[in-house]
């Protein structure tokens, strides 16, 4: 077991990094990539799921969790994004790349063995999982996973926060399920790193190729999301061509924490405040998810101003 002041330690490391070359980060530099795979793996924490003591709820507070329509989702993709992550680092040659690249696929399957335990620990009840079978396309379902996060994170930073201001989840579960969210906005700012990095060192006439796979990853992820997939029942999976599963964890945990009455227009507001607070403490050279952020920034301009966030007493 870890003391208090070891895991407040780890936690203060996960959160602030900083590369030690002076001077500007040139994107596709090799000071880029070791800055980018120097802080994925400097920031690790080390917490092991097994020896995670999950807080004794109230009856009251047991049923919001347990109600939560996410449970099934959330396990399943992160089991698929382990899958995705290993497989293509295993073709990665760059030793410092894959290393960090391993451990961004480590902490995916750990952050399902997290989802596992708590669901065990609470008795929420799943439903089958699915075989989590090997891409044919490593790079594609890397980008794939990359870049839904990039739109999940924005969004679950912003619900974390009104969850626990609502008191919607108790402090203790709140505390206790906090390294996994900022392991989130680590890898989201690798893999960005990793898209910026890995487009310049292609050469010039793989550059365009790479540009239109991007553009069809933000297709298919769009298409996902807007539930045109499951209107025409013709999509198919990232990986394997089967029927795409709802995996609209933003919209579906959005509407299960109701508790938060505000508008559209003050979630997106908090969205952005916790984006950049949990990437804040990484080195201001390296690149950010800006695609999300600039979308909502966009939306909100023409949004009226929020209502007040009720605060619980």
């Amino acid at each position: 077991m870890f003391d208090d002041a070891a895991v407040e330690a780890a936690d203060r490391a996960a959160r602030i990094w900083a590369a030690s070359e002076p001077g500007p980060i040139d994107p596709g530099s090799e000071a880029h990539k070791a800055a980018f795979c120097r802080m994925l793996l400097d920031t690790h924490n080390p917490y092991k799921p097994s020896i995670i003591e999950w807080p004794v709820l109230d009856a009251e507070a047991r049923e919001r969790l347990v109600s939560l329509p996410i449970w099934d989702i959330a396990v399943q993709t992160e089991g698929k994004a382990r899958q995705r992550v290993l497989s293509y680092a295993a073709m990665i040659k760059d030793t410092l790349l894959r290393r960090a690249v391993e451990l961004d696929g480590f902490e995916e399957g750990r952050h399902k063995e997290v989802l596992s335990n708590l669901v065990e620990a609470y008795g929420i009840r799943l439903a089958p999982e699915p075989e989590y079978r090997r891409p044919r396309d490593p790079e594609w379902a890397f980008m794939v996973t990359g870049f839904s996060e990039c739109i999940d994170s924005f969004f679950a930073f912003g619900l974390f926060a009104l969850a626990k201001r609502s008191g919607f989840f108790p402090p203790p579960l709140v505390d206790t399920f906090e390294p996994v969210m900022q392991e989130e906005g680590r890898h989201i700012l690798f893999f960005v790193n990793w898209v910026a990095w890995h487009k310049r060192n292609l050469t010039w006439w793989r550059r365009p190729l790479f540009a239109a796979k991007v553009l069809a990853v933000w297709i298919f992820l769009i298409w996902e999301r807007i539930g045109i997939a499951r209107g025409v029942g013709n999509a198919g999976d990232a990986d394997t061509g089967a029927a795409v599963q709802d995996n609209n964890f933003t919209l579906t945990g959005g509407k299960a924490v109701g508790a938060v009455d505000m508008s559209v227009a003050g979630l997106i507001d908090v969205c952005l405040e916790e984006n950049e607070r949990r990437l804040s403490g990484y080195d201001s050279r390296l690149l950010r998810p800006n695609f999300v952020p600039r979308l909502m920034r966009f939306a909100r301009r023409l949004m009226r101003r929020p209502s007040v966030i009720p605060v619980p007493s």
